[in-house]
């Protein structure tokens, strides 16, 4: 099932069966819990991201290629950062640069996968039986602050708001049964930035759920954001960094596009 969030001409926020760009069957009761399609369909008026994040867990270093082209050894175990969930965007809206960080944001597409039912210390080959869905994901970065400015942790220059675009909808897991099949494209403008697949991920989808539970419950309505393929600006000679007037898209096989404009911070 195709899932989106939305509100409607008088502002009310729905989730909804996607029946088309305008329109959707209402859902009834929680996607996390009992639910129900009504055969309700509304207008969509403002398509928003597909959930609102309890936490957003991110996995760095998790493409080979992106470890080879940033000169990384292969992890060990995954490597964890979080991100704010003060960073969620929704489709369509900017992604804006801040002032404290300007010429050196970067994007990263990224397959999301969105915890349903509760867990810990899942055992890998039931990991997939705690996923809801899956969504595409834009993991923007500040670099400096990334790197230089956040005392060698992550989170402050994955953090600012507008960081974390999420969307268009929600697939949900019977639809994709094997998400480590996945054709991703990230393109900025007209050119394409990255063209991958994530087969090519380090930690498949069911290892990072087990890894990321272990000691630690995976709540209803948790994001993972999976890691990037290789052709980040950063990594590109010369570097390709956001700018005001910029459109990012990011499509996932069998789920969509998610498209961002770049703006800066008055």
């Amino acid at each position: 099932m195709k899932i989106v969030r939305f509100e409607d001409s008088a502002g009310a926020v729905h989730y909804g069966e996607w029946v088309d760009e305008g329109s959707a069957r209402l859902i009834e009761g929680t996607i996390f819990g009992t639910h129900r399609v009504t055969d309700e369909v509304v207008a969509i008026g403002t398509l928003l991201a597909p959930v609102e994040p309890r936490n957003i867990l991110c996995v760095g270093l998790n493409y080979r290629q992106h470890a080879a082209e940033t000169g990384a050894s292969i992890p060990e175990n995954p490597v964890l950062f979080i991100k704010a969930v003060n960073a969620l965007t929704h489709p369509g809206d900017p992604i804006v640069i801040p002032k404290v960080a300007p010429g050196q944001v970067d994007c990263e597409g990224e397959l999301a996968v969105v915890i349903g039912k509760p867990g810990k210390n899942i055992e890998r080959h039931l990991a997939l039986a705690h996923v809801l869905g899956y969504t595409c994901a834009n993991d923007v970065s500040a670099r400096r602050w990334q790197k230089e400015g956040g005392g060698k942790q992550w989170c402050r220059g994955k953090s600012f708001d507008t960081f974390c675009p999420l969307g268009p909808c929600l697939i949900t897991s019977d639809e994709i049964p094997d998400p480590n099949g996945l054709k991703i494209r990230t393109t900025l403008n007209e050119e394409i930035m990255q063209d991958s697949t994530t087969a090519d991920m380090i930690f498949d989808v069911p290892s990072l759920i087990s890894f990321l539970s272990e000691g630690t419950t995976l709540l209803p309505g948790t994001v993972i954001l999976t890691g990037t393929p290789q052709g980040v600006g950063f990594a590109r000679n010369p570097p390709v960094f956001l700018k005001k007037g910029d459109r990012v898209t990011i499509e996932i096989e069998r789920i969509g596009k998610l498209v961002n404009p770049v703006s800066e911070e008055a």
